[in-house]
């Protein structure tokens, strides 16, 4: 157990009370029920936010004509009316910071509303973007200064003055500047970047040169092991705290970018409404995979409230431009699988009209929307060709199927893929053309190169009186995953088209959750197996983790439980139990790798969270994944 005082901070003369406080009162348990739903709730994020960003079409070179050139194009071409709502400022808007008094002051020469008779305010910006419907975005670093700072190789944009009038981001002046941001400003949304944590070492030429001074880092994106995690953790427990004070209507988004650095692709979903699992993306296909493969084994870590965000849509540059519609369509289907927020990034006063009509397919924004807030899972997955499943609100589901290569496919698409009936009609509704086929069991799709085929699906499911919990990942949080030692996950595509382009030896796998909880897969990428027996569905994790289920009704829970057979480790048991808001309701006796899986039922009616703990007295957790087999809720009496 971890001591709760640490005695690095007692002072002398305390030390005998802080010796007798330590051993006396250790830290909570962790696998210990709550009874609470414990990932972000906090800000307006029920579904994924959708607006545009300035920063893929003018990075810092931005100006108030062309925000509110965009937002006049949002609201004239009827993408507000459809969901797209923030239109959010990046970094390149701040000359300076005012010493002695601390105060931010806008590009006056950017931004000549900002000019006014009480000094330098984006109010009447905010305003007008208010007065036509839509909600006002603002962007800072956790660090004393910013990633255009860092890594601009011209300082047009950048804050003038001295060093410090120069040091233009939130650390030692979170409150301060929120304050400014949401009381006076009149914001809605705020993007916090890291580079102040990262880039501004000792050893930084910039730092050297006595342009910035030193901060030591706490980020490093190639190395987990190199990161603070709590210290970066703190900044964004600062920063919640200042939201709640200086917007306690809580009508805020709060967007995470660390670019999935100190394993923030599993904590991310319980500091703010947007949790970065990546690097920035890029308009090149590579790229776009890169940021793709990094959300989509993550469904079990983004919720209503809290998303994944593999980065903002890149349409109408590049690869994704007018002369790449397959690619473009593809780009926009995914990121609505995933659930990711349909941010913009393109100059929409310039953008052809084939490109906003996919921004406007109102039904494949239908899908990224879905109240049930569930992030497709991959039904089917390879390198070349993946099957994405999304089960919506309405219990009907989407599916989208992806050809990440450069040849045809003819795709064989089943019921079973879909948790559908095999014997019953299944009806595909076409999401870009409209059409609708019919099929009984399987039927056989043409999918073109980088093409994305997405359908909404009618049919009939194959649990007729319950929901798997793979089928409802928008209501499972890995509250404990088990995971002791961040790993970096080896299934995220190695782009080129990274920042560093071909100089040096390329991108290693450096993004941790390798691991993580998985729906109908174990943590590694196994098939659910208990002593010989398959699952197809199911959650996979490691022992010594706790998952919180929301229940919406349902009566009963019903698993088959065990170690898996892709455990390395048979020596150690586990034990399985199921509480229901705080009480135990069902609990397994210990069973090691190789046993046959026990059934678990337990009553859940009333419950409103369920929440299931495997634990084991082993300390390499990453030896024993387990599996909650056919896990499901179920109607009165029903057993699955």
């Amino acid at each position: 157990m971890q001591e709760k005082t640490s005695l690095r901070w007692c002072r002398l003369a305390l030390l005998p009370l802080c010796l007798a406080t330590a051993s006396t009162y250790a830290a909570p348990d962790p696998l210990a029920p709550t009874a609470r739903w414990s990932a972000y709730t906090a800000g307006r994020a029920s579904t994924p936010p959708m607006g545009w960003s300035s920063w893929n079409a003018f990075g810092t070179d931005i100006d108030e004509a062309k925000i509110l050139g965009s937002a006049q194009r949002i609201v004239d071409s009827g993408l507000a009316a459809k969901g797209y709502r923030y239109v959010n400022i990046d970094d390149g808007w701040i000359t300076r910071r005012e010493i002695p008094s601390g105060r931010l002051i806008i590009r006056a020469d950017r931004f000549p509303s900002s000019v006014t008779g009480g000094g330098s305010s984006f109010r009447p910006l905010t305003d007008k973007l208010h007065a036509m419907g839509l909600k006002a975005g603002i962007y800072s670093d956790l660090g004393r200064n910013t990633c255009s700072q860092a890594y601009s190789s011209d300082s047009t944009d950048l804050p003038k003055g001295s060093v410090l009038e120069r040091e233009v981001g939130l650390y030692g002046r979170i409150d301060q500047d929120l304050a400014l941001f949401f009381a006076d400003w009149g914001f809605d949304f705020i993007k916090v970047d890291g580079c102040g944590l990262r880039a501004y070492g000792a050893d930084s030429p910039k730092v050297r040169s006595g342009e910035y001074r030193a901060l030591a880092p706490v980020l490093d994106l190639e190395s987990v092991t190199r990161s603070d995690i709590p210290a970066v953790q703190a900044e964004f427990t600062q920063i919640n705290a200042a939201l709640k004070r200086h917007r306690p209507d809580g009508d805020f988004l709060l967007s995470l970018c660390v670019w999935g650095a100190a394993d923030v692709r599993a904590w991310g979903k319980n500091y703010g409404n947007l949790s970065r699992t990546s690097d920035d993306i890029r308009p090149s296909w590579t790229r776009m995979l890169s940021n793709f493969d990094s959300a989509a084994r993550r469904e079990l870590y983004g919720h209503p409230g809290s998303w994944n965000d593999p980065d903002m849509l890149f349409i109408g540059a590049g690869d994704f431009d007018a002369d790449h519609l397959v690619e473009a369509k593809s780009h926009f289907a995914l990121w609505a699988m995933l659930n990711a927020p349909l941010m913009t990034g393109a100059d929409l006063r310039k953008t052809p009209q084939p490109l906003m009509d996919i921004f406007g397919n109102a039904d494949i924004i239908a899908v990224n929307q879905d109240p049930a807030g569930n992030q497709a899972t991959l039904a089917y997955d390879t390198d070349d060709l993946q099957i994405l499943v999304k089960p919506l609100a309405s219990g009907q589901k989407a599916v989208a199927i992806f050809n990440r290569g450069f040849a045809p496919f003819d795709v064989d698409l089943t019921a079973e893929q879909l948790k559908l009936r095999k014997d019953a009609p299944i009806t595909l509704t076409d999401l870009w053309t409209k059409t609708d086929a019919t099929f009984t069991n399987e039927t056989k799709l043409r999918v073109a190169p980088r093409e994305t085929r997405i359908f909404r699906v009618q049919g009939t499911r194959a649990l007729a009186q319950g929901v798997y919990l793979s089928e409802q990942p928008g209501s499972v949080n890995p509250a404990v995953d088990g995971v002791t030692t961040p790993q970096a996950d080896p299934t995220i595509f190695r782009s080129s088209g990274g920042w560093t382009g071909t100089k040096g030896p390329g991108e290693r796998p450096m993004y941790a959750g390798w691991g993580g909880a998985r729906a109908d897969s174990t943590p590694y990428g196994q098939t659910l197996r208990i002593a010989g027996t398959t699952y197809a569905a199911g959650i996979g994790v490691l022992a010594n983790s706790r998952l919180e289920v929301r229940n919406a009704g349902y009566r009963r829970l019903s698993a088959q439980v065990g170690v898996d057979d892709s455990a390395r480790d048979a020596t150690h048991g586990v034990t399985f139990m199921v509480y229901g808001d705080g009480k135990l309701l069902a609990k397994s006796k210990p069973l090691r790798r190789g046993q046959r899986a026990q059934a678990l039922n337990a009553d859940v009616a009333g419950v409103k969270v369920v929440e299931l703990v495997a634990r084991s007295a082993a300390k390499d957790n990453e030896q024993l994944p387990v599996s909650w087999g056919d896990a499901a809720l179920l109607s009165a009496g029903q057993t699955n």
